[in-house]
């Protein structure tokens, strides 16, 4: 008779092994430990959403601060940018004006010689051209009779009075004016006219309406 073990018929079982590794090798994911979960998030301390308020605020306030100084330095760019420019090109106009200022005397011997007829032949060629240049540097001439007269561009050197102008005006051009732009080189020498007194305006008893004062000079 034979007789069966106690264990006989059951599986035996064989070694168990438990990996403990802390990341698993195949996802490279860490692993949760039996019976250990996540720590929860922990609760903002008191008073955390208004230290986050006094953060954003102070941010604002120095953002606004670094944009008020870059709109400060481009203004101070531009204004620099300007003046350098408007430097650049009064200098410009200086240098050509002290230039122009030179050859005005030839221009009034060519106007002379104009208005007596001896502005001919190769004279006359080298005269137009010496205009011509002149006038592309900007160089104008200016003063005309008949035109009112104006003490910023005109410099009188004879004066009276006359029937035929209601305001003072120019008579007479002894010497033309130039101006490059804005700024005269030389100022017109002219003869100038006042508007004639009223006949009778100096007798106490004039017409009603008529005025016993004359017209300034």
């Amino acid at each position: 008779m034979v007789t069966s073990s106690p264990n006989e018929g059951e599986e035996k079982e064989g070694p168990v092994i438990r990996d403990k590794r802390r990341i698993d090798p195949e996802t490279g994911e860490v692993r949760e430990r039996a019976g250990e979960s996540s720590p929860a998030p922990e609760a903002p301390a008191d008073g955390g959403a208004k230290a986050t308020d006094e953060e954003v605020s102070s941010l604002k306030t120095q953002l606004a601060e670094r944009l008020a100084d870059l709109q400060r330095l481009k203004a101070e760019y531009d204004n620099y940018r300007k003046r350098v420019e408007r430097d650049r090109v009064a200098v410009r106009e200086q240098a050509l004006g002290q230039v122009l200022s030179e050859l005005l005397p030839v221009l009034d011997d060519i106007g002379r010689a104009r208005d007596h007829e001896e502005l001919t032949g190769g004279f006359k060629s080298v005269a137009e051209s010496l205009e011509a240049v002149t006038g592309k540097l900007g160089l104008e001439r200016f003063g005309e009779k008949g035109e009112p007269f104006d003490p910023v561009v005109h410099e009188a050197l004879m004066h009276s009075h006359s029937t035929e102008v209601t305001e003072t005006s120019v008579t007479d051009v002894l010497q033309p004016g130039y101006r490059i732009g804005e700024r005269v080189l030389r100022p017109a020498r002219v003869a100038v006219a006042d508007p004639a007194p009223d006949s009778g305006a100096d007798e106490p008893g004039g017409e009603p309406g008529e005025s016993n004062d004359e017209p300034g000079e």
